[in-house]
């Protein structure tokens, strides 16, 4: 009897979150996780560029949201890709990584983080994430340095492989800024370069600074369900101009410039924004702030809801931090009452999502070296993304 008044009072309060969230988002018979907002000059600057037939990788719009994007940020260069899984590969590549090299990450992750380290020749290495951040975490980090690592003609040695380890990529989850500036401390102490995967932290900042500008180089993510979006797209940004320029030629299929002839000087890639894309960004852009605003909003009304329930809580920007609040998360305090709620959410019209499965469970990384991972297990059982797209129409 107690079971089944219990179950009752699970869906009673499981139907209460679904009443709220159509009560946000106006009652609509379906509710996506994260849909774009094209309410702009989207239109306006995709005529342009069509009747300019500067479609492909040159053109005016390339050039503006380069610019406009680098001061948002406040770097001093932005290079446009075809999306951002492709920025970080070139980013990894500009930071001296190379095949025979290992690169350490999280496992709590989108796939594309481990995949670009992999497009390199290079291997991943999964550490743990901190549960206040949802991303890298600094104790995990200096833990694993401290026993499995040594400092060999000034490279750090993994004395498990005896392989180098290049770099680190930390990724700020859902958009909730990592501990950064500590990640990059201790790498600095064991010669490891420091790169962002801030594919999902557009409008996120650290202690007043704009993630993926702490290290060299950051990588963002333009995909559809991003904060904003050109369909695709991804970027490079960096302080280093030789970088920047390096990076240019990198995704330009390293051709060298000239009027009609045909010359590359290495092997390059085919990974520079078009303009077409570019023009829907701009337009994106321009309306940043105010997606960012009602974000924030939305996080307001979930935090305000989720306090009133004592076995579900929503997961707040970090300390220092000013999160874009791009997903908005919520943690159950088992896997068996997460996995109800997804079944039921999903059957009302509610997309849900749990998070990604991590990233050493995947059948291709299953043998990669890492950490204990105890909380990203934790994690990945109880954390459900719930419907967070802008609210302006």
């Amino acid at each position: 009897m107690w079971k089944r008044v219990n179950i009752l009072m699970q869906r009673c309060k499981m139907q209460n979150i679904i009443d709220f969230i159509q009560a946000l988002y106006g009652k609509k018979e379906f509710i996506a996780l994260h849909e774009p907002r094209f309410i702009g000059n989207e239109k306006k600057y995709l005529n342009e560029c069509i009747d300019s037939t500067f479609v492909s990788s040159v053109g005016k719009f390339v050039d503006t949201f380069e610019r406009d994007f680098a001061k948002f940020v406040g770097c001093r260069y932005a290079i446009a890709t075809v999306n951002g899984t492709s920025a970080l590969h070139i980013a990894l590549l500009l930071s001296g990584v190379k095949s025979g090299d290992e690169v350490l990450t999280q496992a709590l992750s989108f796939v594309a983080t481990a995949n670009a380290i992999s497009y390199t020749g290079a291997k991943p290495l999964f550490l743990d994430v901190d549960l206040d951040t949802l991303g890298l975490s600094p104790h995990a980090i200096k833990k694993f340095f401290e026993t499995n690592c040594e400092i060999l003609h000034g490279e750090c040695i993994n004395k498990t492989t005896k392989k180098v380890i290049r770099a680190c990529v930390p990724m700020h989850t859902f958009g909730h800024p990592c501990k950064i500036d500590e990640i990059k401390t201790i790498c600095e102490l064991w010669h490891v370069e420091v790169l962002e995967d801030a594919a999902e932290s557009l409008g996120s900042f650290y202690k007043e600074k704009h993630t993926g500008t702490f290290g060299r180089l950051g990588a963002f993510s333009f995909n559809g369900n991003k904060i904003i979006t050109s369909g695709g797209g991804g970027v490079i940004v960096t302080d280093d101009e030789a970088l920047a320029k390096r990076a240019k030629h990198l995704t330009t299929t390293a051709k060298i410039p000239h009027a009609y002839e045909y010359v590359h000087d290495e092997l390059g890639y085919n990974y520079r924004m078009p303009n077409l894309n570019a023009a829907l960004l701009v337009a994106q852009l321009e309306q940043l702030r105010g997606f960012l605003e009602d974000k924030r909003a939305l996080a307001s009304e979930y935090e305000n809801f989720f306090s009133g329930l004592d076995d579900i809580s929503f997961i707040k920007e970090p300390k220092g931090a000013k999160s874009n609040y791009w997903l908005h998360a919520i943690m159950f305090k088992n896997k068996a009452q997460r996995d109800a709620f997804l079944e039921f959410s999903n059957a009302k019209g509610v997309m849900t999502r749990p998070i990604w499965k991590l990233l050493n469970s995947l059948e291709m990384y299953k043998n990669t070296q890492s950490d204990a991972l105890k909380n990203s297990k934790y994690l990945s059982a109880r954390l459900v993304n719930i419907p967070s797209s802008v609210r302006i129409s």
